[in-house]
């Protein structure tokens, strides 16, 4: 649009804004002076009776002492016609308290005449409690004052913004009918009343067009347009008529205004009938749009302004349907309780507020955007305007003191004012220039740019798919800087290879290597530009010619670096625009903005890979993890043998998954029983299969050394000791029962000594043995052999360090002398029945801290 044609929106709109302001101002100040009543009371006459539907309903008494009665209708107040409440205060202003005033009233007689008197009554100040004047105070400031300034203000702050938006326009009238609700204007004939008339009329329409349009076209709309005109049609033939009407009333062509209201008379209900239709359809449209429009952005703004416009309208509205069914005229206060009136008109301040509120904060129309950049625009052409004065006034002056010097002769003199007049107008020439330039290649850009980079920047914030990032980025950057090629080369290896290229005809097969000189650059977050042939950007970089060859299949003019936390993970490659126009500053600083998210969006996207990736991985050792738990716990006795005379039992609970904690119970020749129990260093699998190894080693060797059990030890320190690393070892304890003789024959390779519980109160520690196993070389280990005699009622107890050794959150350990003394209470239970007891009581006073070894068991009695 050309600037001609683009001035001519602003003068309507100039035209219309001053009408309001106008309006505004007349009605703000017939309000403020009733505030001024309420202001200052002592000074101010109070109105002696309640008017209701133009009856007088309640009296005060003085009215009452006058002579005034309820039921009378008031006519006029000190002469002048009443025919809205502002009449009353206005001639209530211009007496002083004490005076009388003049009432004319008429009264319908008993035989049904009506007659017509002026009754005098006492001027008496007002008189009301603090509680009380804010309550009156409440609807002039809130709805009469605040509802249609904050109404005009948003309206017209969108409309300048967005002149040539048509939504924005819609947006408008819609807001002058809103703020025309509160508009005091019952006199026939005045501005205010023409202006609220009006805009009341047409709200109708531009409701139904705005639930319509806002924030994108409804789908039916698209395809059958014709349908809106249904009620359209006889809104705004309703909306022209009136406008006729208020148009002769407010110039007084009598004739004119009587011939429309007669004829318009008999369609009010109709029309009113009609605009609450188109009012219910602005509320269904955007509840429809709000579950069905597909940007999640644009639906919580949609669902904000249904829920606050409906609260907003709805009490108001209800009163509305209320006059239409009654079939009466008067004011909300006349159809409704005053407490539900107060509420319907104050709530009403939730519809501007509303609608500030999604349009400015929540951006629903991009407002900021065009204000930014506005700003700049009037900033940088004033900027011009203010050099050009100065730079005239300079040459101006300086002709000026040439001409005046008394040393020049005639024709000096008119050379110099020559000169300085045709430099003045040399300047005014190249100041337009510059603006024209200005407007058409910097600003005008820069805008539609911003707009949608600022978009593209929000967009791949939350991308985090790297194909969809690259195409989205690219074709974004096409479209608003009009780019016919761009390319984003990622991080391969050692290389920068093209990951997505548009605007090709074949895929550009490129490769940047990463200790080139212009990726040296890009690392350093600078941009390059090749062939430069302006100022505005910066200047030529050093790129080899195997570089720059390779950039010439790509077309480049600008690279750009996408990094994120100081590394280079990307570049993006833009051939020159379209218009061949060179890339400014602005561009350049938008392009980076945008550089950056991408750099953030592909580190999210390659730290959501790795995330993937380990949480693969983690679902494949758990189940690795899962496997080996089973297997070691069928490596545990499954079943338990029977021995004559015993009761015993064992259980394991490790600290991971699978642990390193070892016990056996195992069914020997010659009716002898074996016992074992086992600590394997360290946690998790390795440990868990050295437990496997000593297992296996332990069952190999008991049939060879009978009851040799300190020979059976040496041989499995060697088999261990060869079968594992150096770090690796075990604590180990291993016993063989007779149940002929009840002797136990037990050797302890380093691990804690069970312990022999007497049925009198006594314990022995089992310590006969040797060193761990699996530490030190066979040849330097000598195991020693111990005995000992059982007694009916003896309990042995075996167990890791994980029991004795648990510790609570302030890393006290439980001890063997309390685990003894728990064992000394629990003597008589059944050996499964000791055990869950003790771990119980380690759990106990573990006091919730977390386990921090394999805790393992046996009880044999």
């Amino acid at each position: 649009m050309s600037r001609r044609r683009y001035l001519y929106i602003y003068i309507p709109l100039g035209l219309l804004f001053i009408l309001t302001m106008t309006v505004l101002v007349q009605h703000s100040y017939r309000v403020s002076k009733g505030l001024g009543r309420l202001v200052n009371q002592s000074e101010s006459i109070r109105v002696p009776f309640e008017i209701k539907n133009g009856k007088i309903v309640n009296l005060l008494p003085e009215a009452s002492e006058a002579g005034v009665q309820i039921g009378d209708g008031l006519v006029a107040v000190s002469g002048r016609v009443w025919d809205e409440d502002a009449v009353l205060a206005d001639e209530l202003n211009k007496i002083r308290v004490g005076d009388k005033v003049i009432y004319t009233i008429k009264r319908q007689t008993e035989n049904g005449e009506t007659i017509t008197r002026q009754i005098a009554v006492d001027g008496l100040p007002i008189r009301m409690s603090f509680t009380q004047t804010l309550s009156e105070l409440a609807i002039p400031v809130l709805f009469l004052l605040l509802l249609p300034t904050l109404s005009f203000l948003l309206g017209f702050y969108v409309a300048f913004v967005r002149v040539r938006d048509p939504l924005a326009w819609i947006l408008l009238m819609l807001l002058l009918g809103v703020g025309s609700i509160a508009m005091e204007g019952r006199q026939s004939g005045s501005l205010v009343y023409f202006f609220r008339q009006t805009a009341m009329s047409l709200w109708g329409i531009w409701m139904l067009l705005f639930g319509i349009y806002f924030p994108e076209r409804l789908k039916l709309d698209v395809r059958f347009p014709w349908t809106k005109w249904i009620l359209l049609g006889p809104l705004l033939l309703s909306g022209i008529l009136n406008l006729i009407e208020q148009t002769g009333r407010l110039f007084a062509w009598r004739r004119l205004w009587v011939a429309i209201d007669d004829f318009t008379d008999p369609l009010d209900n109709f029309s009113t009938v009609m605009a609450m239709s188109a009012t219910a359809l602005f509320f269904a449209l955007l509840a429809y749009k709000s579950g069905t429009t597909e940007n999640k952005d644009s639906r919580r703004r949609l669902r904000i302004l249904y829920i606050g416009t409906s609260i907003a309208m709805l009490p108001s509205l209800s009163v509305v349907v209320i006059r239409i069914f009654r079939g009466v005229e008067g004011s909300f206060f006349d159809l409704v309780p005053s407490w539900y009136a107060i509420f319907a008109l104050l709530v009403l301040l939730l519809f501007p507020l509303t609608m500030a509120y999604v349009i400015v904060v929540q951006r629903a129309m991009d407002v900021s955007v065009v204000i930014r950049q506005g700003l700049q625009y009037a900033l940088a052409k004033n900027g011009v305007l203010a050099v050009q004065i100065l730079l005239s006034v300079a040459v101006i002056l300086t002709a000026v003191s040439a001409a005046s010097d008394n040393q020049s002769n005639r024709p000096q003199k008119i050379t110099f004012i020559a000169l300085g007049v045709m430099f003045v107008f040399l300047i005014r020439l190249l100041a337009e220039k510059i603006k024209i330039w200005m407007d058409k290649r910097f600003f005008r850009e820069a805008y539609n740019a911003e707009q949608i980079l600022s978009d593209l920047s929000e967009e791949v914030r939350t991308m985090v798919e790297t194909r969809p990032l690259l195409e989205t980025v690219a074709a974004k950057i096409s479209e608003s800087l009009h780019v016919p090629q761009v390319t984003l080369l990622l991080r391969s290896g050692s290389n920068y290879v093209p990951a997505y290229a548009l605007g090709y005809d074949t895929p550009p097969v490129v490769s940047l290597s990463d200790d080139s000189r212009s990726i040296r650059k890009l690392k350093s977050n600078k941009h390059i530009v090749l062939y430069d042939d302006m100022t505005e950007v910066t200047s030529v970089p050093t790129v080899s010619l195997n570089e720059r060859e390779q950039l010439t299949q790509l077309n480049t003019q600008i690279l750009l670096p996408v990094a994120a936390k100081n590394e280079l993970s990307g570049i993006i490659s833009l051939s020159p625009k379209l218009s061949e126009e060179p890339y400014t500053a602005s561009d350049i600083r938008l392009l980076k903005s945008v550089a950056t998210q991408t750099g953030f969006a592909l580190e999210n996207s390659r730290l959501t890979a790795v995330v993937a990736s380990e949480a693969a991985q983690k679902e494949r050792l758990n189940t690795e993890l899962e496997i080996a738990r089973e297997v070691q716990e069928r490596l545990f006795p499954q079943e338990l043998p029977l021995i004559e005379g015993l009761d015993f039992f064992g259980a394991c609970r490790p600290a991971l998954g699978v642990g390193g904690d070892y016990y056996d119970f195992l069914e020997l020749p010659d009716g002898r029983f074996g016992i074992a129990i086992g600590d394997i260093s360290g946690k998790g699998i390795g440990a868990s299969l050295m437990m496997a190894s000593l297992q296996a080693s332990l069952r190999g060797q008991t049939l060879h050394f009978g009851n040799d059990l300190a020979g059976l030890m040496s041989q499995i320190n060697r088999l261990v000791y060869e079968a594992s690393t150096t770090n690796r070892y075990a604590t180990f304890f291993y016993a063989q029962y007779d149940p002929q003789t009840k002797m136990l024959a037990y050797v302890n390779a380093g691990h804690n000594p069970p312990y022999l519980l007497r049925k009198d109160g006594s314990v022995i520690p089992l310590e006969e043995g040797g060193p761990v196993v699996g530490m030190l070389p066979p040849m330097i280990v000598d195991y020693i052999q111990g005995e000992i005699q059982l007694k009916n009622g003896d309990l042995l107890a075996g167990f890791t360090d994980g029991i004795s050794e648990a510790m609570n959150p302030d890393e006290e350990e439980w001890g063997e002398d309390a685990m003894l003394e728990c064992l000394k209470t629990i003597t008589d239970l059944a050996a499964n029945e000791i055990l869950p007891v003790i771990v119980a009581a380690a759990d106990k006073f573990a006091n919730g801290a977390k386990q921090h070894d394999d805790m393992t068991m046996i009880i044999v009695k």
